[in-house]
């Protein structure tokens, strides 16, 4: 799989995991309503502020974008986000729930 279809894949996967169609992206990122079903479909790419914009649409980062042995980076996201203010204690303590789970 090349680069493209890299990126054309993984903005359908994270576009249905937040459950919104193609069109409402599209309209939601403020292109006309064709714009995502452009890029899923292989006719265009987004040009690198619109992936970066694509990406904050989707609450993820760009690492998380390309790190496609997450499954869900956008729950993931939300964890690192809550776990921030934490205590330290409190952080080792969901690691060992973590472990458990493993």
């Amino acid at each position: 799989m090349n680069y493209a279809e890299f990126i054309r894949n993984r903005i359908t996967e994270l576009r249905l995991q937040k459950n919104v169609s193609e069109y409402q992206m599209s309209l939601d990122l403020g292109h006309s309503k064709s714009y995502i079903q452009g890029i899923s479909s292989g006719k265009a790419l987004p040009s690198m502020s619109e992936f970066i914009t694509i990406c904050e649409y989707l609450g993820i980062t760009p690492r998380d974008f390309f790190d496609d042995g997450t499954s869900n980076p956008m729950l993931m996201q939300k964890l690192l986000d809550k776990s921030k203010s934490l205590r330290d204690s409190d952080i080792e303590l969901l690691l060992n729930i973590i472990e458990r789970f493993k």
